[in-house]
């Protein structure tokens, strides 16, 4: 019963700043470890960053390290992907997705996941 609708995408220069949103509804974000995933049509779902349901713990894969941030805003039901220093492999159809709390979060990191959400195009020009 969980929705999560996602925004934020768009053209962005190489080098340049998108911050990606998602919004939950159905369930106490508090319950859910959040994450974000990419993909594109020659490649399956990636892995990009999550954040535990009270926000203690992230983690993000190698690529984005020191580029992006994933954060959340449990009182307005939303996570956030700040990305800077978009790069030429960056551009893909970003996802949303949700897992509960009767996992750890960590799963998400390994491709688990219980919900998603419509995705949001990156494009990166130049």
């Amino acid at each position: 019963q969980v929705q999560l609708v996602e925004s934020g995408g768009g053209l962005v220069q190489a080098g340049g700043s998108l911050r990606l949103s998602c919004i939950a509804s159905g369930r106490t974000t508090d319950t859910l470890h959040m994450g974000w995933f990419r993909q594109t049509p020659a490649k399956e779902r990636e892995f990009v960053a999550c954040i535990s349901n009270l926000a203690y713990y992230t983690d993000y894969t190698q690529s984005v390290k020191g580029r992006f941030t994933i954060s959340r805003d449990n009182a307005k039901n939303t996570v956030y992907l700040q990305m800077n220093s978009l790069k030429p492999n960056d551009p893909a159809v970003y996802f949303c997705e949700a897992l509960h709390t009767t996992r750890r979060y960590t799963e998400l990191a390994r491709g688990a996941y219980d919900f998603w959400g419509q995705g949001t195009q990156v494009t990166v020009s130049s």
